[in-house]
């Protein structure tokens, strides 16, 4: 049984580290992660719970949506930065209120940290017509991709 947790623990430490921040070129200084979190869907409050300010704003959706260059891939899209950097959010569909998954490679939705009102909250949403920062119901699953600001990975980095 030890062998076994001893193996899980360094293949999650091995996931964990080839997670890598992607720095786009943001005027914000914001750093996207290169994948998305784990767990498939989220809903709002559970995306909050769990990533907290980890999570992008409504503000950071629309940074990336204005200042980067999209191009639909057939499953997603290819986003690259101002700087040529570039990170891939794929088409995960959603997960609706009553529990079914709809458009998983057809279109892709990503929480904001960002509440819109009392049930709604912003978040990224596309499909092969185009990107857009909407609001949903906050009991929808969407995906989550984290963002952290550059300055705070350069603080994080030292203490290492």
């Amino acid at each position: 049984m030890k062998k076994i947790l001893f193996f899980s623990l360094v293949c999650l430490m091995a996931l964990s580290v080839n997670a890598q921040w992607v720095d786009l070129g943001l005027p914000s200084g914001t750093l996207w992660k290169d994948k998305n979190e784990k767990g498939e869907f989220y809903t709002y409050m559970q995306a909050v719970n769990k990533f907290g300010k980890r999570l992008p704003t409504k503000e950071q959706f629309e940074e990336l949506v204005t200042k980067c260059q999209w191009t639909w891939t057939g499953s997603g899209y290819k986003v690259v930065g101002p700087n040529g950097q570039s990170i891939y959010l794929a088409a995960t569909g959603c997960r609706y209120c009553d529990g079914d998954v709809y458009g998983v490679g057809s279109y892709g939705y990503y929480w904001s940290s960002t509440p819109s009102d009392l049930v709604d909250a912003w978040n990224l949403g596309f499909d092969l017509y185009g990107v857009y920062v909407n609001n949903y119901r906050r009991c929808y699953g969407h995906s989550v991709r984290l963002v952290k600001n550059k300055a705070c990975a350069r603080k994080s980095a030292s203490r290492d």
